[in-house]
């Protein structure tokens, strides 16, 4: 078949006519094409050519906007048209789309844009998803939208997804489509593991000389300089341009640092990532000059959706940033995680697209087996609060057992992530009690950015708040350690909108800034005007975006926010003695999380906005400074305090309640315990233990926990400390023996024991035996075994210097036996002493007659 525009010769070229008849006889297809194989820019060109399609445009999903542009811009130069003639783009900010485009290159959100406001989609007869196997939410949300519209109103509609790994399972379930695969070409890739001396071939082994190895990296080092190193290590092995990949924009700022330090004039260095401008971005993508080379420090969107012409070597640092939500918390905070196995295989594909190249991994080969197979789906660990409002607005989500109703989805999104997305939106007033969108929610769904900013956007309708969604949708325009960044959204705001500068601030970034401000305003149909932007709402205007983010001054620097979680700012941040602050940006940590963008705000406006969640409440608490119970009455929203009056309590049921219950925390120990209440309690122990009832149990485990019954109703009146140490606790537990053993305790545990001489000895129950210590002269006459009930008191038998000479339970026995040899030697010790033959029969007296 005659084509109209004639195809690259591309591996993907071969791979088109099954492509086309799956989309003839099935109207679906999955196409897998390594990265460099060309099915971005051959394969939408070649569906032009469809009868099926007709005149009908085809609308290509990628997943960012550097991609979206560079694939237009390559259709356009293969087809040798102008970009926005056939071959046309649209971004969240940019749209070059003419009345003869027919393929529409679009980043993911646009389509479900699309669909929201027509399921129809009329013109449209195929969408192409493209790099599916990245798992964006955004990509997601469209493909399950178009297959519900292709399974019910639309069944002409063609679907075809391009990935370009082979993880293609939960795809085929969700498509039921058929697989095509291109083989594509792929050269030879010497394989470098940095760390190790292991070195493998993706293909056949390659001969050369002897090459070096990088520094061995600890898992504490930094990982730019052992990039840098790497790169210099790779420009002196091999020719041609080096594409290096690293997580971030600060990795890649501080590895251009250190390269352009160490690399001679003739070696550029070009960074590339999505936050940059497009004359960066663009400049990076340029191949280099003859006779130059370049190095391109990229993050992970030169994986697989970008081409950077050239590249002959790949560094690869095996990290990426990824979202993670934790639902417990809901907040979301990017974390460099290892790449996956197949994100490092297309990686390294960058470097045998056209001849052969050579990859720099700078983890071992050994960990590479360890690492995960396929990266983490966005559904499954980001927040779902945009999703769930797109799934409001498409009619589904209520039912809690369904909460994506009867959508089809790669993978299912976690539960307890829908139910939080869900209780957020219906707290930002986006959902009504039954679960249905409202029409603030449908306002909210218009506006490109989280639903918290689309709330605060929709409601206030200002500058000021299209100037603030900007700066929270956007990276930060403060360059530097995020530790060491001012935390004050209003600083930012200032400088945004001209009143102010900052030495922090990235100029670039606050012109990106400012235009993204007048695009969000014009969504809202306001005029942008900085010169009305009042800096000094915005933790007014920020409470409307995150109610539950509001944080109250615990101390300088510690807060807490409305969930009773603490927060904290760096005590040498200006905001740090502000009462109130609202955060826009935590860390994500549960117990203690870092503040890292907030506004303040005044009381007034916490007030006024919180209205009648305002509540007041009453707290008994022991102060421990004071060892008192005190009543504070405050005003509170959710876990912060707004002001409090602390005092004494008066008399009540509540009262007594918190005395009893600080009765307990002690184990009793705040009750005034005299020497006869102790011994009160132990003697009945004691005879508990021994002989079970009709005596009670008085462990302290007993009662404590029956302090209610047998301590309350001596507490009436009662308000504090003064009270229980005013307790006869003597009394009171005397008064709980039962009758007429109670009346008898005296006498079957007595307290002392009386002895001949007129003395008597304290009888004491603290141990496991009731004991008593005696001076062996002061039993002299005693016939009979002293008893504590049914069991003998352990006697200590002292001699005349209190020292102890005896122990025994069995006091006739010890007369007739061992007292024969104890009287030998305490005659002897003590002659002035009487010690008498036959004890048991003598007078109780110590001294002999005279």
């Amino acid at each position: 078949m005659a084509r109209r525009h004639p195809l690259p010769d591309l591996p993907v070229v071969e791979a088109i006519p099954a492509v086309e008849a799956a989309l003839v006889e099935q109207r679906r297809a999955i196409l897998v094409a390594p990265p460099g194989a060309g099915k971005t820019t051959v394969v939408p060109i070649a569906l032009l050519d469809a009868p099926w399609l007709g005149d009908q445009r085809i609308v290509m999903l990628e997943p960012r906007r550097l991609a979206t542009r560079a694939a237009a811009q390559r259709m356009a130069s293969i087809t040798g048209t102008r970009v926005g003639d056939l071959v046309g783009y649209q971004t969240r900010d940019e749209r070059k789309i003419g009345r003869d485009t027919r393929i529409e290159v679009v980043t993911e959100g646009i389509l479900t844009r699309r669909l929201q406001r027509d399921p129809e989609l009329p013109g449209v007869g195929a969408i192409v998803f493209d790099e599916v196997h990245e798992r964006n939410l955004p990509t997601d949300i469209g493909l399950a939208l178009a297959l519900d519209v292709a399974n019910s109103i639309r069944p002409d509609l063609r679907l075809l997804a391009m990935s370009a790994t082979p993880d293609t399972e939960g795809l085929v379930r969700a498509l039921d489509a058929p697989i095509i695969t291109s083989e594509g070409r792929t050269f030879e890739i010497e394989m470098n593991w940095i760390g190790t001396a292991s070195r493998t071939k993706a293909q056949a082994p390659r001969g050369g000389g002897r090459k070096g190895r990088a520094p061995q990296r600890s898992q504490n080092d930094r990982i730019e300089p052992q990039v840098a190193a790497a790169v210099m290590q790779a420009l002196g092995e091999h020719d041609g341009d080096v594409l290096v990949f690293l997580p971030g924009i600060g990795e890649i700022r501080r590895v251009e640092r250190l390269l352009r330090e160490s690399l001679g004039p003739g070696i550029a260095v070009h960074p590339l990532a999505g936050a940059l401008s497009q004359s960066e971005q663009d400049a990076a993508l340029e191949p280099s000059p003859s006779g130059s080379r370049r190095v391109v420090l990229s993050t992970d969107i030169a994986e697989t959706s970008l081409t950077v012409a050239g590249v002959k070597i790949v560094v690869d640092a095996g990290l990426a940033r990824e979202p993670r939500f934790d639902a417990g918390t809901g907040m979301t905070r990017l974390t460099t995680v290892a790449t996956s196995r197949a994100s490092a295989e297309q990686r390294a594909g960058r470097a045998g697209r056209t001849e052969p190249g050579a990859a720099y991994r700078l983890w071992s080969k050994l960990e590479h087996g360890t690492r995960p197979k396929h990266r983490t789906p966005e559904i499954m660990q980001a927040d779902l609060a945009g999703f769930a409002l797109e799934l409001a607005s498409w009619g589904v989500g209520n039912d809690p057992e369904r909460p994506t109703g009867d959508l089809v989805f790669i993978d299912e999104p976690p539960r307890a992530a829908m139910r939080q997305a869900r209780e957020l939106l219906t707290d930002l007033r986006a959902l009504d009690a039954s679960g249905s969108l409202t029409s603030l929610g449908r306002e909210m769904l218009n506006l490109p950015v989280h639903p918290r900013l689309a709330r605060m956007v929709a409601i206030d309708k200002s500058p000021l708040a299209c100037v603030i969604a900007s700066l929270i949708d956007e990276r930060d325009i403060f360059r530097g350690r995020p530790d060491e960044l001012p935390v004050d959204l209003a600083l930012r705001v200032a400088v945004v909108s001209g009143a102010a500068g900052h030495d922090r601030a990235d100029r670039g970034a606050v012109h990106r800034l400012r235009d993204r401000s007048e695009e969000l305003a014009r969504r809202v149909g306001i005029a942008f005007d900085r010169r009305r932007v009042d800096h000094d709402r915005c933790g007014e205007l920020l409470l409307l975006a995150f109610p539950d983010r509001l944080a109250g001054r615990r101390r300088p620097g510690q807060f807490t926010l409305r969930s009773g979680s603490g927060a904290f700012i760096t005590d040498t941040d200006p905001l740090a003695d502000e009462p109130f602050v609202v955060a826009a940006d935590l860390d994500g940590r549960r117990d203690r999380a870092r503040i890292r963008l907030a506004a303040a705000v005044d009381a007034d406006v916490v007030v006024a906005e919180a209205g009648d969640e305002v509540k007041e409440q009453r707290t008994l608490a022991w102060n421990t400074d004071r060892d008192e119970l005190m009543e504070t009455v405050e005003r509170r929203l959710g876990a912060i305090r707004l002001g409090s009056v602390t005092r004494r309590p008066m008399a009540g049921d509540d009262t007594t309640a918190a005395l009893m219950q600080r009765v307990r925390d002690t184990g009793l120990a705040v009750l005034g315990w005299s020497k006869a209440a102790m011994q009160l309690r132990q003697r009945v122990d004691f005879l508990h233990r021994q002989q079970g009832d009709p005596w009670p149990d008085w462990s302290v485990e007993t009662l404590v926990a029956t302090v209610d019954d047998w301590l309350a109703p001596y507490l009436p009146g009662a308000t504090g400390r003064a009270d229980l140490d005013r307790l006869d606790v003597a009394m009171v537990l005397r008064s709980q023996l039962p009758w007429p053993a109670g009346a008898d305790l005296d006498t079957v545990a007595p307290t002392s024991l009386d002895l001949p001489t007129g003395r008597s000895v304290t009888v004491d129950y603290s141990g496991e035996q009731p004991t008593a210590s005696v001076r062996v002269q002061d039993l002299f006459g005693v016939t009979e075994h002293p008893l504590a009930g049914t069991e003998p008191i352990r006697l200590e038998l002292l001699s005349p210097a209190d020292r102890p000479i005896q122990v025994t339970a069995d006091l006739p026995g010890f007369w007739a036996g061992t007292w024969a040899d104890v009287k030998k030697d305490m005659a002897g010790r003590y002659p002035k002493h009487q010690w008498p033959d036959d004890p048991a029969n003598a007078a109780p007296k110590r001294m002999k007659d005279r």
